[in-house]
């Protein structure tokens, strides 16, 4: 038996927005214009928008944020503005697609896998503009929390919102900015330790001239990424699950496997400890020195690779055997993964920020974690191996 440790139970949620754009800014901010719901539906996926059933526990939002999100009993044709085309063909409107469309294959892929778990769904709007759409599985079969969200919003972001969702630390804003985000953010946290957790995330950005500053042309950016976070190591997992993310880049440039999976290791670095959070995958930030059009086909080849690159994974490990000590083990390395989310993800900087809804905010974190006191893995072991990969990532293909 393991000796008795503090645990964290971290609140279940079906909050509007695992992406912590939901809550950019001020609803009494003169310059959020209203949301208006274009009255086309979208042609390639009708059927997203027909919920089977309707959508169930719908309570008010009791937190206090900048800007309250309003649930809602069905989900809109769209959270584009009409004023801003619609479903018009840009990029904004292609982007949307790709997420409920990457929603819909994942959710379908995570429910089949686990047997018995069901993801419930919340939507919401913002009075500032947009909206999302929430789905979370709890307590299933193979799942003891999974998380598939994305959102669709706009508003005034301040500075130092700005800041925290742009990675260039000198890109400096002198006051609010304008701004459209849209993104598909997911954790999975299986329930048995050999199998690993999974956090993956695509998103566009827009920004508009600050209104001290008219004229300036509008900035765009991509980012994202998929990282892989096991208790334990199986080389042959984390050799399928990058050899994915490779495939995906290698379509684009060659370049972008090993510039993004070096990003991906100092990104989920857990300074404090001196170690990543996992044994990584790829990511990026701020990307648009590319044509626009290359970087959305990317994104949505990425979203496209998730099945493939982790639904194998958890058919292999699902059912293995394990004993309290693995479990144990396990709930220490969801600790890190509370650590590096409440530390350093900007994100989740973002959204405390801009006072985002804290369930909404908080929503990727694990039902419970693990801390024991001076914990250190016997030479060897393969918890040990597991927590050298992590202080020294290495090249797994």
């Amino acid at each position: 038996m393991p000796p008795p440790t503090a645990t964290l139970s971290v609140p279940s949620s079906t909050s509007p927005s695992l992406f912590p754009l939901s809550s950019f800014s001020s609803s009494n901010n003169p310059h959020v214009s209203s949301f208006c719901p274009a009255p086309t539906t979208l042609p390639k996926f009708p059927s997203l928008f027909k919920p089977k059933t309707p959508l169930r526990n719908l309570t008010p939002l009791s937190a206090v944020s900048i800007e309250k999100e309003t649930l809602i009993s069905e989900r809109p044709h769209t959270f584009l503005r009409e004023a801003d085309g619609g479903d018009d063909g840009s990029v904004r409107s292609r982007f949307q697609r790709m997420i409920l469309e990457a929603q819909e294959s994942v959710c379908a892929a995570l429910e089949a896998i686990d047997g018995a778990g069901k993801f419930k769904e919340d939507a919401w709007t913002r009075p500032g503009g947009g909206g999302g759409i929430s789905r979370v599985l709890q307590d299933g079969a193979v799942f003891e929390k999974a998380g598939v969200n994305i959102s669709v919003v706009y508003g005034v972001m301040p500075p130092e919102a700005y800041r925290a969702a742009k990675a260039a630390a000198d890109d400096q804003k002198p006051g609010p900015v304008p701004f459209f985000a849209a993104g598909i953010s997911s954790v999975l946290h299986p329930k048995n330790p050999f199998a690993p957790t999974l956090h993956f995330n695509y998103r566009y950005f827009e920004t508009d001239a600050p209104k001290d500053a008219p004229g300036a042309p509008r900035q765009w950016w991509f980012g994202g990424g998929t990282d892989l976070t096991p208790a334990y190591i199986f080389e042959e997992d984390v050799k399928h699950f990058h050899s994915i993310q490779k495939k995906a880049c290698d379509k684009f440039d060659p370049s972008f496997y090993p510039r993004f999976k070096k990003w991906c290791d100092d990104y989920f670095y857990i300074k404090h400890r001196g170690e990543r959070r996992g044994l990584g995958g790829i990511f990026f930030d701020d990307l648009n020195n590319y044509d626009q059009e290359m970087l959305l086909s990317f994104a949505t080849e990425c979203a496209n690779s998730v099945v493939p690159a982790y639904i194998p994974i958890i058919e292999k490990r699902k059912d293995t055997p394990f004993n309290e000590s693995q479990k144990a083990w396990q709930q220490l390395r969801r600790g890190r993964y509370v650590e590096f989310n409440l530390v350093y993800d900007r994100g989740t900087t973002f959204g405390l920020k801009t006072g985002g809804r804290i369930e909404s905010i908080l929503v990727s974190l694990p039902l419970s974690a693990r801390w024991e006191y001076d914990h250190k893995p016997e030479e060897g072991s393969e918890e040990w191996k597991l927590l050298d990969a992590c202080i020294n990532p290495k090249e797994w293909i």
